[in-house]
């Protein structure tokens, strides 16, 4: 078993929690690093007034001592500050309190979730669905980040386009436009993985391709409603020889070896020490649901948030009338929110891979087993 997490809580209940299970003994962590990714989550042009209530601080309960991680699972808790306006109407005991939301959201789980689950009130679904429940996800990611920079992998990220629109000065028109018309838009981010080895993952069966579990990773997070890999989407256009990336191989000396007359310039032995590399990564750094080597490039795409100032049409679920939808604070745009979630989602994917290929019992194994792995294919394949 590799790094997994599970977290609780509503978006104005009195905490969030989650638990951390899998990463190994040993790794030096800091609240002060996982308080300024949640940080980062919160910020971003376009966010609303919820961000200036909260300003989320991670508080470690259990897996760690005096900054080392011990091999057990780690819980984390971010209290809600504005748990103090909630705590009528979102007591865990007691009689319901305030007025019932049944005005569902177009676009939310409201609706779906109610009949689901056999909820009368809305806010049952929407305080779990809600996109608060990231914060988490990110609070779990930075720890599993602290990890992988341990591992030599580094992730990043960085927003390409908000609601068609491409610039820092333009994005910023796109959103002041939406937020005085009342309306929300979405965007596009990518999330890059560097320093990662080659063959993380496996082709021998569907629930072991790496490339399906980033693709499920992202598509979890909050309005995601597509995600490509590499040049996924435009890859579906083109030729075979404009999309595949060619393999290519260096001598002892950094010359590159090229096809002389159909066969190579000189032979090739084991011990001859050449690199192989690619000049593309078309692909995104995926091949056959393992990584190649190359970076991990991830995008996905962001649908505008269903919370609008100016409410699409739906119906009373306790009436079954016409309405318009409920509003609850939210953001016109949150898409350098979903870019930090998607970093951290990269984050947790990434690290299970690596527990689970060279073990996570205690993190100078850990790295003794990756140093060994990455000499392996530096010598046998060149890589």
């Amino acid at each position: 078993m590799g790094v997994r997490y599970i977290s609780g809580g509503e978006s104005h209940g009195s905490r969030l929690v989650c638990i951390l299970e899998g990463l190994p003994a040993g790794l030096k962590v800091s609240s002060d690093f996982v308080n300024a990714e949640l940080k980062r989550r919160q910020g971003g042009y376009g966010r609303g007034g919820r961000m200036k209530i909260e300003s989320d601080c991670v508080e470690f309960l259990s897996g760690i001592r005096f900054g080392e991680t011990l091999g057990s699972p780690i819980t984390l808790s971010v209290e809600n500050r504005d748990w103090k306006n909630w705590q009528d109407r979102m007591s865990a005991e007691g009689s319901p309190c305030g007025e019932k939301v049944t005005n569902a959201r177009p676009g939310h789980a409201d609706l779906t979730g109610a009949a689901k689950y056999s909820r009368s009130d809305v806010r049952d679904i929407l305080e779990r669905s809600s996109a608060r429940e990231t914060t988490m996800r990110v609070a779990a990611g930075a720890l599993c980040k602290i990890f992988l920079q341990n591992c030599g992998v580094n992730i990043t990220g960085k927003v390409l386009s908000v609601g068609g629109a491409i610039g820092d000065e333009k994005i910023r028109e796109r959103i002041d436009e939406a937020k005085a018309r009342g309306d929300t838009v979405g965007g596009i981010f990518e999330v890059k993985v560097s320093g990662v080895p080659a063959g993380l993952g496996s082709h021998i069966q569907w629930d072991k391709k790496l490339d399906a579990k980033f693709a499920a990773a992202f598509m979890s997070i909050q309005a995601v409603k597509a995600v490509e890999l590499g040049d996924g989407f435009s890859n579906a256009n083109k030729f075979g020889s404009e999309v595949h990336d060619e393999i290519f191989v260096t001598s002892k000396v950094g010359e590159e070896l090229r096809l002389s007359n159909g066969c190579k310039a000189y032979p090739l032995d084991a011990t001859s020490r050449c690199k192989i590399f690619r000049k593309t990564n078309r692909a995104g750094g995926f091949e056959g649901g393992m990584t190649n080597g190359e970076d991990l490039i991830i995008r996905a795409a962001m649908k505008p948030i269903p919370t609008l100032m100016k409410p699409l049409q739906t119906v009373d679920i306790a009436t079954r009338q016409p309405a318009t939808a409920s509003k609850e604070r939210s953001d016109t745009c949150a898409i350098w929110a979903a870019q930090v979630v998607g970093e951290a989602m990269a984050a947790v994917v990434t690290a299970d891979a690596i527990v689970e290929k060279f073990g996570g019992d205690a993190l100078i194994d850990t790295l003794a087993n990756l140093k060994h792995y990455r000499e392996r294919l530096t010598e046998e394949f060149g890589l």
